[in-house]
C-alpha cells in the first residue's frame, strides 16, 4: 500500500508542476485576472496534498498495518478531484455551478489531515 501512495504522490506533483507552469505561461493571456486566481488556488491546494500524500507512502513504512492512514490518503485524492478540478474547471470554462462541489472536497481535505492526527496518534 505504501508504494501506491508514493507513486500517486509523485504523479500528483508532477501534475502540479505541469498544470502550474501551463496556467502560469499558457493560461495568463487567456483568462481574466480573478479567474487566473481560482486556477492557481487549484494548483496550491493540489500541491499541498500531493505531498500530503507521499507523506501517507512513508508514515505507511512505519505504521504498516494501520487502517486508517490509508483512508487518509484516499481522502486527499478525494479532496484534490472535488475542489482542484472543480476550480480547474470553472476557471476553463466559466460554469459556475462547479463551485458548488468545491467544499465537498475541501470537506475531504479536513478529514484526511484529521483523521491521519487520529491515526498516528492511536499508533503504538
Amino acid at each position: 500500500m505504501s508504494k501506491t501512495f508514493l507513486i500517486m504522490g509523485a504523479i500528483n506533483v508532477f501534475l502540479c508542476i505541469a498544470l502550474g507552469a501551463f496556467g502560469a505561461h499558457g493560461l495568463k493571456q487567456t483568462l481574466s485576472e480573478s479567474m487566473l486566481a481560482v486556477y492557481q488556488t487549484g494548483v496550491q491546494y493540489h500541491f499541498y496534498h500531493a505531498f500530503g500524500i507521499l507523506i501517507i507512502g512513508l508514515l505507511l513504512h512505519h505504521f504498516p498495518k494501520s487502517r486508517l492512514i490509508p483512508v487518509s490518503g484516499w481522502l486527499m485524492l478525494a479532496g484534490i478531484v472535488l475542489f482542484s478540478l472543480s476550480l480547474y474547471t470553472l476557471s476553463l470554462t466559466g460554469i459556475r455551478g462547479l463551485g458548488m462541489i468545491t467544499p465537498f472536497g475541501g470537506v475531504s481535505f479536513l478529514s484526511a489531515w484529521i483523521l491521519l492526527a487520529f491515526a498516528i496518534w492511536k499508533e503504538k
